[in-house]
């Protein structure tokens, strides 16, 4: 992170892509679970607790800021084949994880399909941001 400038200039990009088409309600289950697993993989991205005036405290967030892209199920496809063949680690969500209620059901309910049959409807990811970049190529961020 750039500590010279007024705005920090973080050196990675965290990127959620939901498709495009999902109900709200998806979206925002989607996006949820997807950026609790860039949390889960590197303890420095989160903060310290925040504390108000009074002194309440509050639970600490990530340090960084996450940029949410929309895409069609294809780009969708495309997005996790540039990623893997970049060896980005990847947060994902698919279609079938609509049907289960814990995570021992979810974890089942990817193992169960080959990985050129998954399908995608949220990934997220932690690169540099030149990676990044290659990766999300051609969507738009989240309207």
């Amino acid at each position: 992170m750039d500590q010279g400038s007024a705005r920090p200039q973080f050196d990675t990009r965290i990127a959620v892509v939901v498709q495009d088409d999902l109900e709200v309600w998806q979206k925002l289950n989607v996006t949820s679970f997807v950026v609790s697993g860039i949390t889960a993989s590197a303890d420095q991205l989160v903060g310290e607790p925040y504390e108000d005036g009074s002194g309440k405290r509050y639970l600490p967030m990530l340090r960084q800021p996450i940029m949410v892209y929309s895409a069609s199920r294809d780009k969708l496809g495309t997005i996790f084949n540039r990623a893997t063949r970049r060896d980005v680690e990847l947060a994902i969500y698919t279609e079938e994880l609509f049907t289960t209620y814990n995570d021992e059901e979810n974890r089942a309910a990817v193992k169960a399909v080959p990985t050129d049959e998954l399908a995608f409807v949220g990934l997220a990811f932690r690169t540099d941001r030149k990676d990044a970049d290659k990766i999300l190529k051609g969507i738009s961020l989240h309207r």
